[in-house]
């Protein structure tokens, strides 16, 4: 199910004649806001804007999210480059925090970057304001992790923060699992290691929890995987 497959019944239930296009919408991982246009002009200039607004310096889209973690600073940058990488059958987005010359001409990496500003914090978790001044997939994402902070639900990329004493740190990707080998029966769930149980699924590793966050949660280690990614885009700026 995608939100392009329920544009017709949304079109109809609107009573619209024309058809509706998808003007800026997150992330299929994140929550909010959705523009829609029935005018394909229309469609196409603030497709346009928003490109332009980034290109310009603007940040024209603005994302909360709820993190585990909290910022050493109470706002600042966020700066890397970003690409694709294979693992295994896998394609995985990738920091590069020095990215050279020629992979940039070359467009084999791209420089990214978000402003981010902490709004509250408690608990151990922050809310976070965030404003990609560029678009590249799962980039909050990536950004947040390099923050020490990974995005409450990020089942993807939050495995590369690790903890000595309570104190976070950065782990080199290869030494991080991107697939956890699980057996499902039945709708539920066992470890590999307790053999084969059913049909064999590769999934990412899920994020891990205090006990004491997983209680204020009211959630299980059983229903963890259940437990979205918390980015929501929040506010667009028209022109």
């Amino acid at each position: 199910l995608s939100l392009a497959m329920l544009l017709p019944a949304l079109r109809r239930r609107l009573g619209l004649s024309a058809e509706l296009h998808v003007v800026k919408a997150p992330a299929r991982e994140y929550s909010g806001l959705t523009l829609l246009s029935s005018c394909h002009r229309t469609t196409e200039e603030l497709q346009q804007f928003f490109t332009g607004a980034r290109q310009r310096g603007q940040y024209p889209a603005t994302y909360c999210a709820v993190t585990v973690g909290v910022p050493a600073e109470p706002e600042g940058e966020i700066r890397t480059g970003l690409r694709w990488q294979q693992q295994g059958d896998t394609a995985v987005v990738v920091p590069v925090l020095a990215p050279g010359r020629g992979s940039l001409a070359r467009k084999e990496v791209k420089n990214t970057l978000t402003r981010y500003r902490v709004l509250g914090a408690a608990g151990g978790c922050a809310l976070l304001q965030l404003q990609p001044k560029t678009a590249f997939p799962e980039q909050l994402s990536v950004h947040l992790t390099l923050l020490l902070c990974p995005a409450l639900g990020d089942h993807q990329h939050s495995s590369r923060v690790g903890r000595v004493l309570g104190v976070p740190f950065l782990l080199p990707r290869e030494s991080v699992p991107t697939r956890t080998q699980v057996h499902g029966c039945s709708g539920c769930w066992w470890g590999a290691q307790h053999g084969p149980q059913g049909p064999t699924e590769l999934l990412p590793p899920l994020q891990v929890l205090d006990e004491a966050l997983l209680q204020r949660l009211g959630l299980s280690p059983q229903q963890l995987r259940h437990l979205p990614l918390h980015i929501h885009l929040q506010e667009l700026v028209l022109p």
